[in-house]
């Protein structure tokens, strides 16, 4: 099924409204779509490498639009099913302190799974969940997203084609490892 999903994304990157598809494949893939728009974003940038900045710019907007779905479905869902249900088991103290804590860190959540292949729908939801403040998380997002989108549309600018096999092999591994670093940065200079 995944393969059909991948295909069926592949061919679209030809579609004369290309950029509608490539906005609404963003969109959902922030809350419940398992292919990430990179996989039709890459092909169209190739084919248009003029338009990879508006390409970038749809992806992102259209991602964060769909974080904010995302966010709404952690923070309504979890208000009307779960919070009730943790409560009923005498759980609900203990959401409340999971919840601090994921938002102590939860810009650094956001900026991770923004970035990285962990799947960005995960955090959109358990931002909503745990009730994340909406601007830190709008604001994190577009941080996030863009500058995945910005860097993978300036390296198919910049190489063409022969750069491709890098984004869709090792770009997560890359962005992984900045993302550590920027930690581990933030970390050395607070303790240090």
């Amino acid at each position: 099924m995944l393969r059909r999903l991948y295909d069926w994304t592949m061919a679209k990157a030809d579609h004369p409204r290309a950029l509608w598809i490539l906005a609404a494949v963003a969109f959902i893939e922030s809350s419940v779509f398992p292919i990430p728009p990179d996989v039709l974003m890459i092909p169209m940038i190739l084919a248009a490498p003029h338009r990879a900045w508006l390409i970038a710019a749809v992806a992102t907007v259209s991602s964060v639009l769909g974080g904010m779905l995302g966010y709404g479905i952690g923070f309504f869902f979890y208000e009307s099913l779960g919070q009730p249900i943790l409560e009923a088991l005498g759980k609900g103290d203990a959401m409340a302190a999971f919840n601090e804590q994921f938002n102590g860190v939860g810009f650094w959540a956001v900026l991770t799974a923004g970035v990285t292949p962990f799947p960005y729908k995960v955090i959109t939801i358990m931002s909503g969940w745990t009730a994340m403040p909406l601007a830190t998380f709008v604001v994190t997002s577009i941080i996030a997203r863009a500058l995945r989108f910005f860097v993978v549309a300036a390296l198919l600018r910049s190489f063409g084609a022969p750069i491709r096999d890098f984004i869709e092999k090792r770009l997560g591994l890359v962005f992984t490892v900045f993302v550590v670093l920027l930690i581990g940065g933030f970390f050395l200079v607070k303790y240090l």
